[in-house]
């Protein structure tokens, strides 16, 4: 498979220009946020960045990072820190093609964005009690919204010889509660631009209930290696979901509850940590929120993963990460809504895999490359807009960054943080098929993109 990428590059002078101001005023308005409006894990904790995520930034986790989200975020040798923080994230992208239509909020090619601003409130209450609230400003829809929620409550006791971590989650986003990088609320990319073009085929379990959905969910941890875990997620009201800044029509409501099933496995291994895991994920939606066929969409998503993490003497890092996700779909609602007969459009199945490797110098310097391929079953209903009637797509994502102050030595603050990065998409397949995916000439290749960006948090 061989990637490419044409055309001009951006004028040297305007671009870097416009790039400087960009950074320049993310770097100003954070550094003038005052002092105790760090993040506010690590203040708590009293750790650099480094301790608690790969490459001394978020959001990949080290196995100490995971212990502090499996414990509630109640590890605290500051006894008092306001739970407060920030966070940017702007970008420049570039697609080897014009964007044609141009994407919603964006120019056909060479889009500048603040591609977010999150706050966050973040915290762990005494022993028992944690949360990681955040609300994000959308630079590219130019609206707030709710964002992450996870809200814990935690205990430790001893069951004959075993040390055991029961909790509970309230959260919505199934995955966003997991510890593991291998699932999708937290999986590479960590930081996307919503003006890139993507595959329009994804497992349900892969972010299309984010923010859309409230789950509980229970979990033991036991011995710091076998995590299970189990709960529902349901539809909040249309109003409620406009209210916090979420279109409900986007994806569609949950009928009744979902369950959610999880497990895991974690144990050393040579100079790191290893992970297996599984989980299970059935929901059925209404479309759009129309109930007017009488029909649901159900869903069922079974997935493995599985991840390596390993810290060596002089800082470097090393993280595996790897995800395959099996759906079967009854889509009768979806059908009923085209106006087409269920026997030979309800049924489909659909498979994604993914899987990642990192390397870090340093924590300062890393590169990071990622295969991913979805692959389903033809349907000229649900697929009509690909020429082949089918989901495949297929591609790399890389991406090179760095850290600036991953040992907390920033002279903006002692808890200020940013990373600088570039990332290359590139695709064989889009929208099933590699040439003329869409009837019309478009390639697969001409969506292949370039995104430099930098991401700040205090």
């Amino acid at each position: 498979m061989t990637m490419q990428w044409s055309g001009r590059a951006p004028r040297t002078l305007a671009s870097a220009a416009r790039l400087a101001t960009i950074l320049a005023t993310i770097l100003w308005a954070l550094s003038a946020t005052p002092a105790a409006a760090v993040p506010a894990f690590a203040r708590q904790t009293g750790e650099p960045c480094q301790t608690c995520h790969v490459g001394g930034f978020g959001p990949q986790l080290t196995p100490f990072g995971r212990n502090f989200k499996m414990h509630g975020y109640t590890l605290r040798t500051d006894s008092f820190n306001v739970p407060l923080a920030a966070m940017a994230v702007a970008s420049y992208l570039r697609t080897q093609k014009a964007q044609n239509p141009a994407p919603p909020g964006g120019s056909p090619n060479n889009n500048w964005a603040l591609d977010q601003f999150s706050l966050f409130f973040a915290a762990g209450f005494g022993q028992h009690f944690g949360a990681f609230v955040q609300g994000t400003y959308d630079g590219v829809a130019k609206q707030w919204s709710w964002d992450n929620l996870d809200l814990r409550a935690v205990d430790d006791f001893k069951a004959g010889k075993h040390d055991v971590t029961v909790g509970a989650s309230l959260n919505n986003n199934p995955t966003v509660q997991d510890p593991w990088n291998t699932t999708p609320a937290w999986g590479f990319p960590y930081t996307a631009s919503a003006l890139a073009p993507a595959p329009t085929a994804a497992p349900v379990i892969n972010g299309a209930l984010a923010q859309q959905a409230l789950g509980l969910t229970g979990y033991a941890w036991v011995d710091g290696m076998v995590y299970l875990e189990g709960g529902a997620y349901w539809s909040p009201s249309a109003r409620a979901l406009s209210d916090l800044g979420v279109d409900p029509t986007e994806f569609g409501a949950i009928h009744g509850a979902a369950p959610y099933g999880r497990a895991a496995i974690q144990w050393e291994m040579g100079p790191g940590e290893a992970e297996l895991g599984a989980l299970a994920f059935r929901t059925e939606i209404f479309p759009g929120l129309d109930r007017s066929t009488g029909f649901v969409d159900r869903y069922t998503d079974l997935g493995v993963d599985g991840s390596y993490i390993a810290t060596f003497g002089n800082g470097d890092v090393v993280a595996l990460n790897a995800r395959y996700v099996d759906e079967r779909q009854r889509l009768s609602a979806s059908c009923a809504l085209a106006g087409a007969p269920l026997q030979g459009c309800a049924d489909n199945d659909l498979q994604d895999f993914r899987v990642d490797g990192s390397y870090y110098w340093r924590h300062r310097y890393g590169v990071t490359v990622e295969y991913f391929n979805t692959t389903g079953s033809a349907n000229p209903v649900i697929y009509a807009a690909n020429r082949t009637f089918t989901p495949d797509s297929a591609g790399v994502n890389v991406q090179l960054d760095t850290t600036l102050f991953p040992n907390s030595n920033s002279p903006l603050g002692p808890r200020f943080n940013a990373r600088i990065g570039v990332q290359y998409t590139g695709y064989a397949e889009f929208n099933g098929a590699g040439r003329n995916f869409d009837g019309f000439g478009a390639n697969a290749r001409d969506n292949n993109a370039v995104r430099v960006f930098i991401w700040a948090a205090d």
